[in-house]
């Protein structure tokens, strides 16, 4: 049976309304920024929630989901978001008086 040609559209999962930034602890004062699916698709195999660096989100995609639900045109998405993505992982400072 051939797959439809919708199924067959690579889908990024940073064009999903379920993919959110959150700030994971990096030390005092400092935090590193990840990436995790709010309808809770990324698990490990012990069944814990998966998270990825927020440098190489613009690399994950799949084939299908079942909770996709874009934010926009894939392409342009994807292409704005690659070109203002760090290159490497960053820890950033807490402003004086942010709250995590």
């Amino acid at each position: 049976m051939k797959k439809s040609t919708a199924t067959q559209t690579k889908i990024y999962c940073a064009n999903c309304v379920h993919c959110k930034l959150v700030p994971k602890p990096a030390g005092e004062g400092s935090y590193m920024l990840r990436v995790r699916c709010s309808a809770g698709k990324w698990k490990k195999s012990s069944g814990e929630e998966k998270l990825y660096k927020y440098c190489t989100v613009a690399q994950r995609s799949i084939e299908y989901c079942e909770a996709y639900d874009p934010m926009g045109d894939v392409n342009e998405f994807i292409h704005d978001l690659q070109a203002t993505l760090p290159a490497v992982d960053e820890i950033y400072q807490i402003a004086k008086g942010e709250h995590q």
